[in-house]
């Protein structure tokens, strides 16, 4: 029996291609999302994780289970399984915490990530930053937005400084504390980008954070901090309409009012900082 293209429920797949582990934990670290759960066989444990993003190309979810199996250990827990909308990696013993880990520690993180050999596929945000406007409420398409939209339009992504693989959803509910290191998790909007872009793009607490780890980071490969700050600085206005964006189409889907409220603080953001 062929499975189902996008439609397989996580019985099916259980039932067929894990008949020896047992379901522990219908719901995995906050990181992985959609329909992912904890499974285990003696001592081993899996993270099973179901494509929750229906709006998003299936290759999309096939770049993430590629990503991981290109990286190290030491950064991503292991993939172990793939089938049409599915995909399995080693579940990563340790804590999600609510705060980023300490700055020179994630900085040299994201240093040894950025020398792993590139992806091979670029991470380019007009796009979507198109595809956010689209899927909007028509009434929140301002004409404050469209013009933001036209102004990066003409101005292009800046140049970048370094090529490497960028992981793009940097925040503390993305990284597990394990016994061996920080790793991290969710790199289903990762691709080859600027290393500046992904230190404009990390969730920070204050501009002052950021400023730190631009610092850590630029002393770790003896970098201009001056020259990285620069270019940092450019990226902030697409990331931040990549943010206010991405909330108002979480909006659209969910009627969640939170995401209003986030989409409307990245919009001031903008008019200040942008």
């Amino acid at each position: 029996m062929r499975l189902r293209n996008n439609d397989s429920t996580r019985e099916e797949i259980l039932t067929r291609y894990f008949p020896q582990y047992r379901l522990i934990a219908p719901q995995a670290h906050s990181g992985l999302g959609g329909a992912s759960c904890i499974i285990e066989q003696g001592e081993r444990r899996l993270v099973l994780r179901q494509n929750h993003d229906p709006f998003a190309p299936a290759s999309h979810f096939r770049r993430q289970f590629r990503a991981l199996r290109r990286l190290p250990p030491d950064l991503v827990p292991a993939p172990r399984f793939f089938r049409q909308g599915w995909m399995a990696v080693d579940y990563l013993e340790g804590e999600v915490k609510s705060a980023l880990p300490d700055t020179p520690a994630l900085a040299s993180m994201l240093y040894h990530l950025h020398r792993q050999p590139r992806l091979g596929w670029r991470t380019t945000l007009f796009p979507l930053l198109v595809h956010y406007w689209q899927q909007a409420l028509p009434d929140r398409r301002t004409t404050v937005w469209l013009a933001n939209l036209k102004r990066l339009r003409k101005t292009g992504e800046p140049q970048p400084i370094r090529l490497a693989p960028l992981h793009m959803d940097v925040h503390a509910g993305n990284i597990v504390h394990t016994p061996a290191g920080i790793r991290l998790i969710d790199w289903e909007y990762a691709g080859d980008g600027d290393v500046a872009l992904e230190l404009a793009a990390v969730w920070t607490e204050s501009e002052a954070a950021r400023q730190m780890l631009i610092r850590d980071y630029a002393r770790v490969p003896h970098t201009d901090p001056d020259a990285l700050r620069r270019q940092v600085r450019r990226w902030r206005p697409w990331v931040i309409m990549l943010m206010a964006g991405w909330f108002e189409m979480r909006y659209r889907q969910s009627r969640d009012k939170q995401f209003i409220a986030l989409a409307d603080d990245a919009w001031r953001q903008l008019q200040t900082k942008g």
